[in-house]
């Protein structure tokens, strides 16, 4: 009966049978092991399940063959009918569901398990926004993700203003914000529960091993290398780079506005540029060419452009982050060229003249004292570094000082935007900073200054302070709990949580600040400010991360308004959106500040 019947030969051979045929065929199926399409041997057909002799009357449309293959075509059976057709006891109750889902088309399950999900996302939304301020449901997902790439001061504002702690939830991310100025503090003073995460898509670009995102006592080490490079010898050092910056670009300040025909030019930008620039020179020197600096000045803005509060959670191509990506690859591979040059010019025993030759030349020494150690030589006439460092790469390097670029950029240029429209605005004020800037000079509107002339400077250090306080760069900074964060005694930021400490509230309190909506550097030039908001005062932060160049930043502001003063007329040409707020990672006029220069005649 094999030979006659032979699976394969059967699956090839088209033999119809007509309805009038009345004869029946035996054949066998061999369950599941019979597949008509390929040929199986005698060993197999031996081995095959059990046989099942089957009579059946094949219709008188089909080929034997095709009837053969109907009977054997795979089938699927539903978990659900499997569950029913075997041996656990289902309770009755439970037949509907059972057939409901069973006989559910793929639409109505897909709709089913995303109406799962979104319930899913409501309750832990509900779950982690427990007692604090914030919407009462969350948009399935996203949240306010589209709100986000477009930000706006005055929603940001409304958030702060809303309760001492509130919350959205963006993607995955949940957020709490930390409004007041005792919640920022214990934000900030909190180590053992947060840490500083910037933005999600911080870590891509800085580089997930950045010392910015380090934590505990292998941070507090890095930064121990880093102090060095802020001391008043270091400080005194960058000074003549940052003057040839200001020198070079206030005139070219006035060509822009002869070349606009004297016609008021925004002047974001050029601030933009003009700060990029000396924060290179004073990290970097001239190790980066002016070539160089041009084009990291440019590409920056897509670097600030992708450190967007909430990220799309990937980097998809031809985004802003993918963007962001590609400028800071470009970015840190300069940076590491200039690292190499720094420390073939520290090994000849050049003077450091900028932050990056400080710390290779601390590295050098030293391994030198180390070394000499190690042998048992005399160090009598070496000079141990405090701390000792070990041996940096050129890209930990680079890593570092990107992210003293980051830090600095766009704060530095949002100060110096307002700074610039302030001054304009207020000229006896501006007229104050000129004179004793003039004075500091002896009466030569181009001769240097050094550092303790620069501290000098009560009043123009407190234009800066006061600047800094009425519209602070930085409003808000992003960490991370580490674990469940009890910030209050009934409310506990959960684990994963980006919690954010926002600067504007005490910046603008009113029991602090008398009319802190008003610009006045006299509340720090002979009021008391000073010491009567030394808790508020949190444009650098406080805890184990305020920032590392907080007097270098204030110092480098007082130079670039000083010099100024001396060397050019402005006028500030105000728009109805002059005071408006833009945010753009930090704060910069809505009108991106127009103004017109002219060299000052004396």
């Amino acid at each position: 009966m094999n030979k006659r019947l032979d699976p394969p030969g059967l699956a090839l051979v088209p033999i119809t049978l007509r309805a009038h045929l009345s004869s029946a065929i035996d054949f066998f199926v061999f369950g599941t092991v019979w597949c008509p399409a390929r040929s199986l041997s005698a060993s197999s057909l031996i081995s095959a399940p059990a046989c099942l002799t089957v009579r059946s009357a094949i219709p008188g449309n089909l080929t034997l063959s095709a009837h053969i293959m109907e009977v054997n075509a795979p089938s699927f059976a539903s978990p659900l009918a499997s569950v029913r057709a075997g041996h656990l006891s289902i309770p009755s109750q439970f037949d509907s569901v059972i057939d409901a889902v069973n006989n559910a088309s793929p639409w109505t399950i897909a709709f089913t398990v995303l109406a799962i999900l979104v319930a899913y996302d409501q309750v832990m939304y509900i779950r982690n926004k427990g007692s604090i301020v914030g919407p009462a449901f969350k948009m399935p997902f996203i949240g306010p993700f589209l709100e986000s790439m477009n930000p706006k001061f005055e929603e940001y504002y409304a958030k702060w203003t809303s309760g001492p702690l509130s919350c959205v939830s963006v993607f995955h991310k949940f957020v709490v914000i930390a409004s007041t100025r005792d919640m920022a503090r214990k934000v900030f003073n909190s180590p053992t529960y947060v840490k500083p995460c910037v933005v999600d898509v911080a870590h891509k670009l800085l580089g997930a091993d950045n010392f910015v995102f380090l934590d505990g006592k292998p941070h507090v080490d890095y930064r121990k290398g880093l102090n060095g490079l802020f001391t008043r010898k270091a400080l005194q050092s960058y000074l003549p780079g940052q003057e040839a910056v200001y020198n070079d670009y206030f005139e070219r300040f006035v060509r822009i506005t002869k070349d606009a025909g004297g016609k008021p030019v925004p002047w974001m930008s050029q601030f933009r540029e003009i700060m990029c620039a000396v924060s290179l020179r004073t990290f970097c020197g001239y190790y980066i060419s002016d070539e160089a600096v041009k084009k990291i000045a440019d590409d920056y803005y897509l670097i600030t452009e992708a450190m967007e509060l909430v990220n799309f959670p990937i980097i998809l191509p031809f985004t802003k982050a993918w963007y962001g990506k590609k400028a800071s690859e470009m970015v840190l591979a300069e940076f590491c060229q200039a690292c190499a040059k720094s420390k073939a010019c520290m090994a000849a025993g050049k003077e450091p003249t900028c932050i990056m030759d400080a710390w290779v030349k601390n590295i050098l020494a030293s391994k030198e004292w180390v070394e000499a150690e190690a042998k048992g030589l005399s160090t009598e006439n070496l000079e141990k570094p405090s701390p000792l460092l070990r041996d940096f790469a050129d890209y930990e390097i680079a890593q570092t000082v990107f992210a003293f670029l980051f830090a600095s950029q766009d704060a530095t240029s949002s100060a110096a935007t307002w700074l610039f429209q302030t001054m304009a605005q207020r000229p006896e004020i501006l007229e104050r900073v000129r004179e004793e800037n003039l004075k500091v000079r002896n009466g030569d509107t181009h001769a240097a200054v050094d550092l303790d002339q620069l501290e000098s400077l009560a009043y123009t250090r407190a234009v800066v302070k006061e600047l800094l306080r009425y519209r602070p760069p930085v409003t808000m900074v992003p960490y991370m709990a580490k674990r469940p964060f009890p910030i209050t005694d009934s409310y506990t930021v959960p684990k994963g949580a980006m919690v954010i400490p926002t600067t504007w509230l005490a910046l603008r309190d009113p029991d602090v600040y008398e009319n802190p909506d008003e610009f006045n550097p006299e509340r720090y030039y002979t009021g008391d400010a000073e010491e009567k908001g030394a808790k508020n005062f949190l444009v650098f932060g406080t805890g184990p991360h305020v920032c590392i160049g907080q007097q270098y930043a204030q110092l480098n502001l007082v130079l670039l308004i000083g010099k100024a003063s001396l060397m050019l007329d402005w006028a500030h040409h105000a728009t109805p959106r002059s005071e408006e707020i833009k945010v753009f990672a930090t704060i910069f006029p809505m009108d991106d500040c127009p103004l017109t220069f002219t060299e000052k005649k004396w």
